[in-house]
Parts: structure tokens; C-alpha cells; sequence
């Protein structure tokens, strides 16, 4: 019935291709210079939201709002009323998609944390008394193969969690071991569609079907190993405090872990037998949680006076990123409409080439954040091969751990570790992060055959 009423408030072709939509050159008028600095601003605040407690969301969506109003009013004057219309409309409709299917696959995540299932596999860990370096590879191998299907926010904060209570006492090692598992969890999500909201948006976009991340895996695994390997030796091989603790998975959990999987086969196979978006396939797998979420519910009904709610677990979602996304998304489209990534386009991309442009990418997602940086090369779409369109991909997805706030898992640990994983003493490995980097690049390049020319 929504979609219904959908089609018939908001016609089919109010979502066309916004190339075919006539446009103005806003790059040297007011409209475009304030919409720029007003972003720079918004982008500021984000950046210093851990000292600030102004939530990330806030500035982006006021910003997104104003952009917007900027080109209506400008666009208006020009006696083009609805071009711009039609452009926010497509904006709206890529972000729908990303949003729902990130609401599915939060949903998930948010089950299973309650449902103790990692809380288990974290128990688990610190029971078997493993020595300090081999907690430090574990945990970076963990980080690495769990980031492809959990997001890496939500894997590095469980093994933070572990290196936390188990390298008690030893500040050096939580440090170290928190830098690499930035780098593996990052590492880990670039080869997955699932594994980092960039992968998710080129997949969604259509520019590279679900097989062909799998490409990026022994670059990614270059990219986490060759750092990881050198901070070894910066970790005394002591044992580890002996922790006992229990923690058991509740009724439910494991069927939950099924669902999910089964939830990411169903949203692959819509896109690749169906040929239709992958986010209907993760509506659908919703659907399989909600049901499972009834029979959890009565049973524990009968024992507890309050069981499993799904909804709840909507509600827990992380909404605060969620409006992040569609604060940059229309950002960072308003801004493209306007003209200015047709300037970035030029500039990068003609002037430096595919490949250097691409690394510059990576680069540039450990100041800001990958994610408005992959959409602005989405929505550049530059004439680029398969190869380069993965070289884009990996560099969006790893450059992020330079710095300890050029990504999500990196910010959060900051917070997580106390004082003891701090930004400097990430910046203190930023050269062996640099070096993974480099070779991770250089891996790819030499498996797809692409050359600095």
C-alpha cells in the first residue's frame, strides 16, 4: 500500500537520471560558495564531535537542508522550478536504499548483541589464556574475517573489548593491539559489499557485481599483515592475565546468526537471479527476523515478564549514523549538482589519471571520511575499467586507517580505550600503516595489471 501511494505522489519519472535534468553552473555564485562553506563547517564540527558531544548528524542534516533551499531558491530565480526537484528526488532515492538495507543489517547486529552472541565469543577468548602475542594476531585475524559480514565499528569494539580486559595493566599492548585492529577490521571490510558502507554503495550502484570484491582479498589481507608483522615485535611474549568469566547465548541467538546469513544470501540473490535491488532481499530477510522474533518472544514470555522485541531492536539501531549518511548523501549531492565534483572530476581524474587519482582517494579518506568521499567519486563516475573501479574501492575502504579518526572502528576505540589508544599514539604507526598501504596498492595493481601510466 505505501509503495502504491509512492508511485502515485512521486510519478516515475520524478526519478530519472538527473544527467538528463538541465542544470547551472553554481561554482562561481554566492549560492555556491556559501553552500561550500557551510559544508567545510558542518564537516568541522563532525570532525570534533569527540571533543564536543555534538552529535555528528546534527550539522550535516541542517547543512543537507539549507544546500538544498540554496539551489531551490537559485534554480527558481532561473525559471527552472522543478529541475532541482527532480535531482533532490534521485539524491532521495539512493539514499533510501542505502538506509534501509543498513537498517536491516544494523537490526540484525543489534539482535545478536542482545542475544549475547558476541558477548560469548568474547568470553570465550579470554578464557584460553592466550599469551599477549597471540591475542595480538588473534584478534587482528578475527577483526579481519568478522569485519567482511558485521560492520567494522561493531567487530573492532569487540575486540577492543577483549585487548581491554585481558591487557589490564599493560598499556603498551592495548595501544599497539587497538592500532591493529583499525587496520585488520578496516582491511577486512574492504573485499565484502557488507563489509564498510563504501563497498555497500559501489555494490548498490551496480558498478561492481558481488563476486568481483572477493578480488580485493589478498590485497586487503597484504594490507593488514605487512603492519601487523612489524608491531609483532613491539610485544613482549608474556602470558596474559588468567580471566574466568561466563556468558552463554540466549534462546534464540544462534537462529538469529542463520537468519542473517540467510538474509545476506537472499539480498546476492535478488541482485544477481532477480535483478532487482539488493536492499528488497534484506526487507525480506527482516521479515525472517520479525517472524523468528514472535516465537523467541513467547517463549521467554512464559518465564519473563518481558521477552524479545524486535521493534526494540529497530529502536537500537545506530540512528545517529543513519542521519549521518543523509546529511552527507544530499551534501555531497546538492554540492555535485551544482558543479563542483564536475571540478574535482577534472582535476583528479584528467589531470592526475586513474590510478594516482585513486590512491589520492584513499589519502584523502584518513582526513575526511570514506564515505563522502566514495559518493562523490559514485557520483563523478568517472570512465574508469573493473580494475581501477576495485582499486577505488580497496584505497576508499583502507586508507581510513592512517589516522585514528579516518575511520569509524578508529574513533570508536578512542573512546572505548580510556586514554590509552589515542590519536598520536596511532600516528606513531602511521608509517607501517603507510607501508601496508602502499603494498596493499601495489598487490592489486600487479594482480589486475594496472600500471602507473
Amino acid at each position: 500500500m505505501i509503495k502504491f501511494l509512492t508511485l502515485l505522489l512521486f510519478p516515475l519519472s520524478s526519478f530519472a537520471d538527473t544527467s538528463a535534468v538541465e542544470s547551472l553552473d553554481l561554482t562561481d555564485h554566492w549560492v555556491g560558495y556559501a553552500a561550500l562553506a557551510l559544508f567545510v563547517l558542518a564537516y568541522v564540527l563532525v570532525v570534533v564531535e569527540e571533543f564536543t558531544n555534538f552529535r555528528k548528524s546534527k550539522p550535516v542534516i541542517l547543512t543537507a537542508g539549507v544546500i538544498w533551499g540554496l539551489i531551490g531558491w537559485a534554480y527558481t530565480s532561473h525559471g527552472l522550478p522543478h529541475a532541482a526537484e527532480v535531482a533532490l528526488r534521485h539524491n532521495l532515492l539512493e539514499y533510501a536504499e542505502l538506509f534501509l538495507f543498513l537498517l536491516v543489517a544494523m537490526t540484525y547486529i543489534e539482535a545478536m548483541r542482545e542475544r549475547q552472541v558476541f558477548e560469548a565469543l568474547k568470553v570465550w577468548l579470554l578464557n584460553k589464556g592466550f599469551t599477549f602475542r597471540q591475542l595480538f594476531w588473534l584478534t587482528g585475524f578475527l577483526a579481519f574475517f568478522i569485519s567482511p559480514i558485521a560492520d567494522n565499528l561493531t567487530t573492532a569494539l569487540i575486540m577492543g573489548a577483549v585487548v581491554m580486559v585481558v591487557g589490564a595493566g599493560n598499556p603498551r599492548f592495548v595501544s599497539i593491539a587497538f592500532v591493529n585492529i583499525v587496520v585488520a577490521a578496516n582491511a577486512g571490510g574492504a573485499f565484502s559489499p557488507f563489509g564498510d558502507i563504501t563497498t555497500l554503495m559501489v555494490w548498490q550502484k551496480g558498478v561492481l557485481e558481488f563476486n568481483e570484491f572477493f578480488v580485493l582479498f589478498v590485497p586487503s589481507l597484504v594490507n593488514f599483515v605487512i603492519p601487523a608483522a612489524i608491531m609483532h615485535f613491539a610485544i613482549k611474549n608474556e602470558s596474559t592475565v588468567n580471566v574466568k568469566a561466563e556468558a552463554n547465548i540466549k534462546h534464540g541467538g544462534l537462529v538469529i546468526v542463520g537468519l542473517f546469513i540467510a538474509t545476506i544470501v537472499t539480498a546476492v540473490s535478488f541482485h544477481v537471479f532477480l535483478h532487482l535491488p539488493p536492499v528488497m532481499g534484506m526487507m525480506l530477510g527482516l521479515s525472517y527476523l520479525m517472524i523468528a522474533a514472535f516465537f523467541i518472544r513467547r517463549n521467554e514470555l512464559m518465564s519473563d515478564d518481558y521477552g524479545f522485541d524486535v521493534f526494540r531492536k529497530v529502536a537500537g539501531a545506530e540512528w545517529d549514523t543513519l542521519l549521518f549518511f543523509f546529511g552527507i548523501i544530499l551534501s555531497v549531492g546538492g554540492l555535485g549538482f551544482m558543479g563542483y565534483l564536475a571540478l574535482t572530476s577534472e582535476a583528479m581524474y584528467a589531470s592526475l589519471g586513474a590510478t594516482y587519482a585513486n590512491i589520492l582517494v584513499g589519502v584523502l579518506s584518513a582526513i575526511v571520511d570514506n564515505i563522502p568521499v566514495m559518493f562523490a567519486v559514485l557520483t563523478m563516475n568517472p570512465e574508469m575499467s573493473q580494475s581501477q573501479w576495485l582499486l577505488v574501492t580497496l584505497t576508499a575502504g583502507v586508507g581510513g586507517s592512517l589516522l585514528s579518526v579516518g575511520s569509524a572502528a578508529g574513533v570508536a576505540l578512542m573512546g572505548q580505550s580510556k586514554g590509552l589508544y589515542t590519536f598520536s599514539s596511532h600516528l606513531k604507526w602511521m608509517p607501517v600503516i603507510a607501508l601496508g598501504y602502499a603494498a596493499s596498492v601495489l598487490t592489486h595493481m600487479w594482480i589486475s595489471g594496472i600500471s602507473f601510466a
